[in-house]
């Protein structure tokens, strides 16, 4: 039998990332050792509070969770509030965590877990790069205990947030450049440089889930109704703004990935970030048809099958209590 695969989720929930916290602990091929905030959807005392939220609700209180950056590295705080509520879990708010966040910042809770792992772990990143960036220029020494990078951010064509930027690689544009700058296709066994999967809008997009979906969750259990709850909400949000059909669930692709690599298809591609430019500021500058001489550093995903997620994802919810 294979092992689980052990996980760090550094995220900033946000709806889409609450969902994909619940799916990681729903599936035995997943291991999630820790659980990393970070300033992005909404404030970082927000985004900390729901991940405790969320372990609560799924009777996970053991996962430790650490407080990360609550600011990008240049730009002031943008959040996506206007989307996913000030509290960052419009809809259903649960109760006040059972307990606090540690009281060590992100950053040492990585290195631990990473010193102590058995094996390589893998980091899945789904909101702004900070935290990461902090990793690739803190954490050097432990290149070889972390097995890849997979985020869920940036876009080969447009953005969401600006005509030219996803929302989280527009946050923090700075330390994104850094952790793509540190970036190697996964496998190719470069040194000193982190295998990095980018999960993208041209995947994410295609990843949604509509009212249909959110009647078939609802008395199903405790997170079950939980997710419908989010889903009204957040499909509603995505109804009266863009005219979709759904909401796309963003971050739980990261995550669905990692299950069942086969999901989503991938290209090696050279991934530049833009940081100067006041129009294209946080565009993921993607090589699709390496028309530069730049090595690919990331595989880039650009399509999933929607239905074989979609199935998934519910039926992982739905073993929740």
């Amino acid at each position: 039998m294979t092992r689980p695969r052990p996980i760090i989720l550094d995220c900033d929930p946000g709806h889409d990332d609450a969902i994909a916290i619940m799916l990681a602990v729903s599936d035995p091929a997943i291991d999630l050792r820790a659980v990393t905030t970070v300033a992005g959807n909404v404030t970082l005392d927000h985004t900390t509070r729901n991940a405790l939220r969320v372990l609560d609700m799924v009777d996970r209180p053991d996962i430790p969770v650490a407080r990360g950056r609550d600011r990008p590295r240049v730009r002031d705080l943008s959040t996506a509030a206007v989307m996913h509520g000030e509290s960052g879990l419009a809809g259903p708010l649960p109760a006040e965590p059972s307990r606090p966040a540690l009281d060590v910042p992100a950053i040492e809770l990585i290195e631990q877990v990473l010193r102590d792992a058995d094996e390589p772990v893998t980091l899945v990143a789904t909101g702004p790069l900070t935290n990461m960036a902090d990793v690739v220029e803190r954490l050097p020494h432990l290149r070889n205990r972390i097995r890849e990078l997979v985020i869920m951010g940036g876009a080969v064509d447009l953005g969401n947030w600006t005509p030219a930027a996803e929302f989280n690689i527009w946050v923090d544009p700075h330390a994104a450049d850094i952790v793509f700058r540190a970036a190697a296709v996964p496998g190719q066994g470069i040194a000193d440089a982190i295998g990095l999967t980018m999960i993208g809008l041209e995947v994410t997009h295609e990843a949604w889930l509509s009212d249909e979906h959110a009647d078939s969750l609802r008395g199903t259990g405790r997170a079950g109704q939980f997710v419908a709850e989010l889903l009204d909400h957040f499909v509603g949000f995505h109804q009266e703004r863009f005219g979709w059909p759904g909401a796309p669930i963003h971050d739980a692709v990261t995550i669905a990935h990692l299950i069942d690599p086969t999901l989503v298809s991938t290209l090696a591609m050279n991934v530049q970030i833009e940081t100067q430019s006041p129009l294209c500021i946080g565009r993921t500058v993607a090589d699709r048809w390496a028309v530069t001489d730049r090595a690919p550093n990331a595989l880039v995903g650009l399509h999933i099958d929607r239905n074989r997620f979609v199935t998934m994802l519910l039926d992982h919810l739905r073993t929740l209590p």
